[in-house]
């Protein structure tokens, strides 16, 4: 029962590739038992965020190529997008992976901790749709563990810089002081949410609150004395835009390159400053060629500079040991489970037979037959019976040379008292 990885990153795909396999909240349950019943997986788990799509399982030796096959076909990817930008973990190397991504020592901003929250989501849509089994459980269980034992222990969340902090740090190095800005933050998760705390505190009081559904945007506003507004105003309020920053789930773009040309012409050509952080894009690349538009995507906030890398780098060097103990934990359990499962199987092998057998000898002993001659009897058929499998595996194995489960069985059995 072999654990996979099968995914795509920012590590190693550019924007376009990674929005082509995004999943949204709501596919999630569909694709998860699309992919629970491939023959390949016993187990699933999709994590997509706006650095990462990538397809946790557990399935039989070398089932790779299914979800491989499936993550093609779903972003309609072609072969050499997915030999240039796909990878696959197997065994301790995929659990040192999610490990590494619940500790935020895999995001784009080092230490960030938005991804714990993904990843807790994640796996309870999994659960939902019937994806997780007791392996996946206890594996992802073990994460979140080890992603707040890395923030504890190491420090490192205190020096981490969220993606939605980098983005107001970014608006700040173009604009100076944003106090008479006027801000739009189009959507209400929790990267919008962050990015509006951000905002409050350096200032802005011009804010205002773009979301498909105007109950979700007018609670939001409420935390920051914003204004709240539905998508479908949106386009009436670009002129009076000076920074937008977006981040919905839509899978289409929202914002249109005409949209804001119309709103720089009404704006005589006042500089527009816009943050694009979902995937997909939110905003149609188009607008970047625009003049006096500065259009940023999730990808443009690696190349800000991050003057508490130093502190952050530190912090993870020392992660990296939590990391190690928590991926030689859960493999010692793993272990301990694949022997759990096959000793379960070598006792039900054995109860089937006994328990006919069984029956068979209390009924002859109440019948008036001799007892050490029921029992005899008993533990021969018994023994054949048992060994019957076993014995025929081994002969086989001898007739092609199969060595390996030789010596397994000689291992096995070997008691230690041979001269």
């Amino acid at each position: 029962m072999p654990l996979l990885i099968t995914g795509i990153s920012h590590h190693s795909a550019p924007l376009e590739t990674r929005e082509k396999i995004a999943v949204a909240r709501t596919q999630m349950p569909q694709y998860i038992k699309e992919l629970h019943a491939l023959d390949a997986v016993e187990e699933v788990v999709v994590v997509s965020t706006c650095n990462r799509t990538e397809i946790y399982t557990i399935g039989p030796e070398n089932s790779g190529n299914q979800v491989y096959q499936w993550l093609q076909t779903m972003g309609a990817l072609s072969d050499s997008e997915m030999e240039s930008h796909c990878y696959t973990h197997t065994s301790a190397q995929s659990v040192r992976h999610l490990f590494r991504v619940a500790g935020g020592l895999d995001s784009l901003v080092l230490g960030e901790s938005q991804i714990v929250g993904q990843l807790k989501e994640s796996w309870h849509l999994a659960r939902e749709a019937g994806g997780v089994g007791k392996i996946m459980d206890r594996l992802f269980q073990h994460a979140f563990a080890t992603g707040k034992r890395i923030r504890s222990n190491t420090g490192i969340g205190e020096h981490s810089v969220s993606v939605a902090y980098m983005t107001v740090l970014l608006a700040k190095q173009i604009f100076g002081d944003l106090a008479s800005k006027t801000v739009i933050l189009v959507g209400a998760g929790e990267m919008i949410e962050l990015c509006g705390r951000h905002l409050h505190d350096k200032g802005v009081s011009s804010l205002i609150i773009a979301n498909r559904s105007m109950q979700r945007a007018t609670d939001l506003a409420a935390n920051f004395g914003a204004h709240a507004i539905s998508l479908d105003d949106l386009p009436g309020m670009l002129h009076k835009t000076d920074i937008l920053i977006s981040s919905t789930a839509s899978q289409q773009a929202i914002i249109s390159a005409a949209s804001v040309k119309a709103a720089l012409k009404q704006r005589r050509n006042q500089p527009m400053f816009l943050v694009d952080i979902a995937v997909p894009r939110d905003i149609e690349p188009e607008t970047a060629a625009l003049k006096n538009v500065f259009l940023y995507t999730i990808d443009d906030l690696q190349k800000v500079v991050d003057n508490n890398i130093s502190e952050r780098s530190r912090a993870a060097e020392t992660a990296k040991q939590d990391v190690d103990l928590a991926v030689n934990e859960f493999m010692r359990w793993l272990h301990g489970a694949r022997a759990a499962r096959t000793l379960q199987k070598l006792h039900n092998y054995a109860h089937s037979h006994s328990e006919e057998l069984v029956t068979r000898a209390v009924r002859k002993a109440a019948a008036g037959n001799d007892p050490e001659q029921v029992i005899t009897q008993l533990a021969s058929t018994l023994i054949k019976r048992v060994l019957h499998l076993p014995s025929t595996r081994l002969r086989q194995a001898a007739e092609e040379q199969d060595y390996d489960l030789l010596q397994a069985a000689d291992r096995l059995f070997d008691s230690g008292d041979d001269k």
